[in-house]
């Protein structure tokens, strides 16, 4: 019985500002030369253009500002229980916005027919959290359930879609909306940390969302037909990409290896779990590879000798947004949906990468808008 993600919706905080304007203010932040010649090169070669972020008012002594500036003249952050609570109040509104819309986008989809409700996020934690007030402001069902999963960082989209496709395996009825939301801004330090300003040029905030179900899509919607899930630990990774609860938001470590490590494990982890059910490399058209950083995109398209076109989604998402942790992997695949199709059954391969070092992979089938149910003429002879 094949499960199928439905309707790929995304949503931003209203605030965004440039690449340019963030390493100019990253720049005025901090005094020392070295510093500053760090933090030019990082957000010149990010391979993002723009970011969107909660915070609106970054530095002053004005109410609302993020930092500020103590009496030394350095500026002094907000800490962790300031910083979720700003989490919670943002991460609300998001969360309730962003299902209504994907409701309103799925045919034949209304509150009352969702089942369960999977959310994820690793930037903030608050309990009644977002899938309390997803059910209750769009009147779901009570009956509905709600899980989270929390703290695992980018991969987490993998997880929360596997598990929604064995709710659904398990039971052919049920109707799951899974969303990945993340504020990653919030977690700004300063400290002068080489981890920390690699950090600093790469990460925003977003969220985005799925309709996961056993339906097939109706005539006219897009959607991905959900072939595997397969999972891999890279150990000698370990220390190169974590983070911790610290006194002023999340301790971050995020070594520059992490790209290097991923590119020299990664065909050794695709070619045989594609092969499990057989598949050749040869076969994927596409390939959404979560946009961590503009050098992860180039290892893996040099390790798996891919073609520009195959991975230009993940670029396009990171140039126009950053790196929003969980949620990344889902603009990536409604980018992708909205590129023209390569073939009747364009077969995707979707990864993503997080702590441990975590890898998460999804083969799919993407079929566009035009299609009838099953899939049928996704592309035009």
């Amino acid at each position: 019985m094949p499960v199928w993600i439905h309707q790929v919706e995304t949503i931003l905080p209203e605030f965004s500002f440039s690449q340019e304007q963030a390493s100019q203010k990253m720049q005025d932040w901090y005094k020392d030369d070295r510093t500053r010649r760090i933090i030019r090169v990082l957000y010149r070669q990010s391979g993002i253009e723009k970011r969107h972020s909660v915070i609106t008012n970054f530095d002053g002594n004005e109410a609302g500002s993020f930092f500020k500036t103590g009496p030394d003249a350095l500026l002094q952050g907000p800490g962790t229980a300031a910083r979720n609570d700003i989490f919670a109040l943002e991460s609300r509104s998001l969360s309730v916005a962003l299902a209504r819309k994907v409701l309103d986008r799925c045919p034949g989809v209304g509150p009352m027919e969702i089942t369960h409700v999977v959310t994820a996020s690793c930037t903030g934690f608050y309990n009644p959290g977002p899938d309390f007030y997803i059910v209750c402001d769009l009147g779901m069902p009570f009956s509905t359930q709600r899980y989270h999963l929390g703290f695992m960082g980018c991969y987490a989209a993998f997880p929360a879609l596997r598990m929604a496709a064995q709710f659904c395996q398990a039971d052919p009825d049920a109707v799951v909306l899974v969303m990945c939301l993340e504020l990653c801004s919030l977690h700004l330090q300063m400290n002068g940390n080489e981890d920390s300003l690699l950090a600093n040029s790469l990460f925003a905030d977003g969220a985005g969302a799925a309709i996961v179900s056993a339906r097939p899509p109706a005539p006219g919607q897009s959607a991905y037909r959900i072939d595997d899930f397969q999972s891999a630990l890279v150990p000698s990774g370990e220390k190169d990409m974590a983070w911790r609860i610290g006194d002023h938001g999340f301790d971050i470590a995020l070594s520059t290896y992490v790209p290097k490590i991923i590119g020299a494990n990664i065909r050794e982890f695709i070619e045989p779990s594609l092969a499990r059910i057989g598949i050749r490399m040869a076969d994927v058209e596409t390939w959404a590879v979560h946009p961590g950083g503009k050098s992860i995109i180039d290892q893996v398209q040099a390790s798996l000798s891919l073609r520009p076109e195959q991975v230009r989604a993940s670029r396009e998402v990171l140039r126009n947004f950053g790196n929003m942790s969980s949620a990344t992997i889902l603009f990536v695949l409604q980018e992708i949906l909205r590129q023209p199709c390569r073939s009747d059954s364009e077969k995707v391969c979707a990864m993503a990468f997080g702590p441990g070092l975590t890898v998460e992979m999804a083969l799919l089938q993407a079929h566009r808008a035009g299609s009838g149910a099953g899939g049928e003429e996704a592309c035009p002879p």
